[in-house]
């Protein structure tokens, strides 16, 4: 009996995913069109809606999905792990942070689906990873020696910090803002 092989997928999920981010981080949800979204995915329309047969909100969905796991991976993780000093896990997740960021010159995906209907179909999403963020830095603030609510107060202010940062670094287009934000977050959980 013949038996079909089923092709290989053209692009790798990874690949797929950044490049749809892309497009929202640059467009938002509203401003993001599906033919955008498919230049971006190096994939025909047609491929595009096989992997999504939720159009556009599925897309969206697996993009905060990406973005939340990323965020767990390469930020609370790390914040959390205390098999590692406290200064080192901070300064790795800086690192983590700009390079995400691409030293300020990317936008946030968080910040790109926080307006207009984007909130409104993906806040839970937004909210979790935004959350992760800060439970994180509350957690490697506590482990510097800060009381809790110190902790968290710093990691509310971190959040803060990146996210305008990346706006102001639009709006400038000038990246050595975000870079000094780096340093300023580093500097704010120095004791004393």
């Amino acid at each position: 009996m013949y038996l079909c092989a089923m092709r290989p997928q053209k692009v790798e999920d990874k690949v797929l995913l950044q490049g749809l981010m892309s497009v929202l981080r640059s467009k938002g949800y509203d401003g993001a069109s599906l033919n955008d979204l498919a230049a971006s995915s190096g994939l025909q329309k047609a491929s595009l809606y096989h992997r999504f047969p939720g159009g556009k909100k599925e897309i969206t969905a697996a993009v905060l999905q990406f973005a939340n796991e990323w965020v767990q991976k390469h930020v609370y993780t790390p914040l959390t792990d205390e098999t590692i000093t406290p200064s080192k896990r901070l300064t790795q997740v800086l690192a983590n942070i700009d390079a995400l960021y691409a030293g300020g010159e990317d936008a946030c995906i968080l910040r790109a689906l926080s307006m207009d209907s984007g909130i409104e179909l993906f806040g839970s999403q937004i909210k979790e990873s935004m959350q992760l963020w800060i439970d994180g830095f509350t957690t490697v603030g506590e482990a510097l020696g800060f009381t809790k609510k110190e902790a968290q107060s710093k990691a509310h202010q971190v959040l803060i910090s990146v996210q305008g940062s990346l706006v102001v670094c639009k709006g400038l287009n000038s990246r050595v803002l975000f870079e000094s934000t780096l340093k300023s977050i580093k500097n704010m959980y120095k004791k004393g």
